[in-house]
């Protein structure tokens, strides 16, 4: 029997939801959270406002690339739907 978490793994890669963007994205929630809980934001305020900044990014990375870069929109759209789910979990883990 095949390992369930090295099959969820090759499916990610092949999907396009993990690439090597993927690891600037948990750093970018990570820091970010970072710097809203020294202004002394609320935890909710925190992760908030890191998917709110990962939302503009992806508009501004839409409106810059397209789709054309990841060869099809629904491999992008599981890209984008990855890169916001890592950077908002690396910052809701971040407050719990």
């Amino acid at each position: 029997m095949k390992n369930p978490l090295a099959t969820f793994y090759s499916w990610q890669l092949s999907s396009g939801a993990l690439d090597g963007w993927t690891s600037y994205h948990i750093a970018a929630g990570a820091f970010l959270c970072k710097i809203f809980q020294w202004m002394d934001w609320s935890d909710i305020q925190c992760v908030l406002g890191v998917f709110v900044i990962g939302v503009l990014w992806e508009i501004f990375e839409w409106y810059v690339e397209n789709w054309e870069p990841y060869g099809s929109r629904k491999r992008w759209f599981v890209n984008t739907s990855s890169d916001l789910f890592v950077e908002t979990a690396i910052a809701w883990w971040m407050v719990i």
